[in-house]
């Protein structure tokens, strides 16, 4: 049998297979972070089989992420920087605020405390990394400055509400102001013709908005700030909610018009800001005691449930499609 035969080895020795790691893009993290987000709005309307299974699966695909990004940082560090630089490597942060959300929620808040450690750990080097690099005229996943802050709010801000440290809720409201501050920053820099081009990720603009509704509901929720804090704080958070469905409404007229149906792991960005929105709805009806937000939440989770469950179908043929393809490496 000839050298061609044989598979290439790397520096390590390593067959391909073994560097599967080098292969998942950061951009896979929006996987876990829609089906992290639909797992929790399935939880928040008593749907709990469904929810318990997407967590799983979040769950699972979060492993598999943090398996690689460790590995990256181990073993070809000049990757891991190059990945670090770009808007994507944030959706680690956000997939694991997301995760450690859904873990609080089912009442395991050790687990989604140290998910909340690790998510805090990263924020900064990946905020300061993706910043130094940023330019003008950027697609969607520019709003991942603002997701990634938020997320840290949301998190916190729930596990507060669990009763796992007063001084969580300081916290989740200074990530919440960051992140605002982050959003308009991404706004000023993103290229609005991504409404009608964009390959999925475009709708971050709606779901950034949505986070930050959602962070908003929280410390809404908070019971030990009343009064004029906890006033402008309600107004707030619907001014966000108003604004996402405004975006949500918007950035669907441009699907409608210029259809965009090839799969694309950007389709995961679209997803997210679907289940986002939902979520935040449900969960500002009930932090501001307006039932009938609740009412529009249901039908906006299923509309969210169904693009999770196509975009995970069109995941799973396009790995099979693949797998046939690929060429087979000689033994």
């Amino acid at each position: 049998m000839g050298s061609m035969d044989l598979p290439t080895l790397n520096r390590a020795g390593d067959r391909p297979a073994a560097r599967w790691w080098t292969k998942v893009p950061p951009a896979a993290g929006s996987a876990v972070m829609a089906t992290g987000i639909v797992s929790v709005g399935l939880n928040l309307v008593g749907r709990e089989t469904s929810s318990q299974v997407l967590l799983a699966l979040a769950a699972a695909g979060w492993l598999l992420l943090a398996l690689a990004f460790a590995l990256t940082l181990l073993r070809d560090r000049d990757r891991w920087a190059a990945n670090a630089a770009t808007p994507p490597a944030l959706t680690a942060v956000a997939a694991t605020a997301v995760v450690g959300t859904r873990f609080s929620l089912a009442g395991w808040q050790s687990t989604a405390a140290v998910l909340l450690a690790i998510a805090a750990a990263a924020w900064p080097p990946l905020l300061i990394s993706v910043l130094r690099h940023w330019k003008h005229h950027l697609p969607g996943v520019a709003f991942l400055v603002c997701v990634a802050t938020e997320g840290l709010a949301v998190l916190a801000g729930t596990l507060a509400l669990a009763g796992s440290g007063d001084w969580l809720a300081p916290a989740a409201l200074a990530a919440f102001a960051l992140g605002l501050v982050l959003y308009v920053a991404a706004l000023l820099r993103f290229d609005v013709r991504q409404v009608l081009t964009g390959a999925g990720d475009q709708w971050i603009s709606a779901g950034a908005l949505a986070i930050c509704a959602l962070a908003g509901s929280k410390l809404t929720a908070w019971p030990e700030w009343t009064g004029a804090g906890h006033t402008v704080l309600r107004d707030a958070t619907l001014v966000l909610l108003t604004l996402d469905l405004a975006g949500y409404l918007v950035l669907l007229a441009a699907e409608i018009r210029r259809p965009r149906l090839r799969y694309n792991i950007r389709r995961w960005a679209t997803v997210f800001p679907l289940g986002m929105s939902a979520v935040a709805t449900l969960s500002t009806g009930s932090a501001a005691h307006l039932p009938w937000l609740n009412g529009l939440g249901h039908p906006l989770l299923w509309i969210a449930a169904g693009a999770w469950l196509i975009t995970a179908l069109a995941l799973v043929r396009d790995l099979a499609r693949a797998r046939r393809t690929a060429p087979s490496g000689g033994a």
